[in-house]
This record gives structure tokens, sequence and C-alpha cells, in this order.
């Protein structure tokens, strides 16, 4: 497959775990250089220490930034092209679950609080992002949706509106920008075995998480959790100039689930 990413100035935000550290570590692998934001300093680390054992020569630049806070989405956009010059692909990945709860039950502070990150926090990435690589002439993002965003996703409300809100904002956006060489597009993950997904199971059962787990993943044609490094993997891709004339696209990844009755 060769260095598709040589040379190449990669944004990921919600780096330190999960599907971004994966998607940080495949990309290193593929000679990218990249910027790494993430609410939690410590976990950036972790991340940064990962990437130097798959890719010793990466160039690397960590900020801790709250993706809620438009002023910090405004601020690593900046110090990632003062770092680098420019920002040529985008993972505009980081997002929480938020408490489970019916919707009647549901808190109106967690439920902005869960929009305010996993849809505010998109919005403001493209924004800033965007005019960088319009001024570029040329660019690639993936936002994170959800199959929660195709579909209902029971006691999550908050999570489900905004990640209905990821899939509209992508759709629409790719749109606008496709004229300017700009493709965005959309991963739906389902049940990818990350830390966030690990914290939901332990949300419906503290006790025996694990066993929830089977029993989540029967329905699915597959039978087992993603992996993280599998998103890693199409991430790539949609990243790279292979998937140039993808655009406004959502990409479910969850072993078929989405699709069977």
């Amino acid at each position: 497959m060769g260095n598709r990413f040589d040379g190449k100035v990669v944004l990921i935000t919600g780096a330190g775990s999960g599907l971004g550290q994966a998607s940080a570590l495949q990309l290193a692998k593929e000679g990218a250089k990249l910027s790494l934001v993430d609410v939690n300093a410590a976990s950036l680390e972790e991340t940064k220490s990962k990437v130097s054992e798959v890719a010793p020569n990466a160039e690397v630049l960590l900020i801790t930034a709250n993706v809620a806070d438009e002023k910090a989405v405004e601020n690593y956009v900046n110090e990632t092209v003062e770092k680098f010059g420019r920002i040529d692909s985008f993972f505009n990945n980081a997002g929480i679950e938020g408490k489970q709860n019916l919707t009647e039950d549901f808190g109106i502070d967690e439920f902005q609080k869960v929009v305010s990150i996993n849809l505010n926090g998109v919005f403001y990435g493209m924004k800033y992002v965007l005019k960088v690589m319009k001024e570029q002439g040329s660019g690639s993002i993936v936002n994170t949706a959800s199959v929660g965003g195709i579909r209902g996703v029971g006691n999550q409300s908050g999570y489900a509106a905004s990640k209905h809100g990821v899939v509209g904002l992508t759709r629409n956006s790719g749109i606008e920008y496709g004229q300017y060489g700009i493709n965005i597009n959309a991963i739906a993950p389902g049940a990818i075995m990350t830390p966030m997904v690990e914290g939901s199971l332990k949300q419906m059962d503290p006790y025996d998480w694990e066993e929830v787990g089977k029993q989540f993943v029967e329905p699915n044609p597959m039978k087992r959790f993603g992996k993280p490094e599998e998103v890693g993997y199409l991430v790539a891709f949609l990243l790279s100039d292979q998937s140039s004339f993808i655009n406004a696209a959502v990409i479910p990844i969850d072993g078929g689930q989405s699709y069977k009755y």
C-alpha cells in the first residue's frame, strides 16, 4: 500500500484513546505528520508513546483542548498550522456517550453536555479547518458519527440526537465544499470495543459487563465487537487521496448490524 501520507499533515481529535488513537497509529505507519488533540493530556502522551513504537521518526504535535470550547478549537487549528504550515486531513472524532436514561428522565444538563461535545465540537472543528483547506484548495475530512446517527439507540437520546446531527452536517458540508477540492465524509461505527463502549456496558451492569457484552453482540451478523484498528484502516482510506471522489457519504462499520431486520 505504501506510505499514502508521506509529507501529509493529519489533525485528529479524541486522539488519546479508542478510534482516535488507533487511527493515529495507522496514519503514523503510513508517514503522516500528526497533530493530536484530546482533553486528557496523559492520554495524549500515551498515544504519542505508542506512535513512537510504530513510527519512530513521526512528527507529532500534542494539544490539550476541549472541543466543546470554540476558542480552544480555533486555537488547536491555529497551532497545527503554525507547526506544520497546512492541514491535509482532519479526523473530527472526539465524542462521548453520556449517561443512559429514558428520554423523559434524561437530564437537560446531560443532554446539553453530550450535544456540545459530539455535535458542536464537530461543527467548530469543521468551521475552522475548512477555512484552512479552502485556502489550500484541497483537503479531506472524516467526522465520527455512529450507527446511532442513522437509527435509534434506546436510552441514549443525547447521543443519538448529536450523532444524527453529525450525519446531517457531514452531508450538507460535503455538498458545499466539493467544489473547493475538499471531500467530507462520516463513519458510523457500531459496537467497537473502545473505552467508551466498555463504559457503556458497565452502565448496563457494572458487575457482569462482559456477559452483557456477549449478549450485546449476539444480534450482530458477525457475532463480535469490532476492533479499533479496523476503524483505523477505514479512516486512513477515507482521508487518503484514494478516496477523493467519495464525498458526503456516511459509511457504517458495524459488522452489518445496521442492515439486519
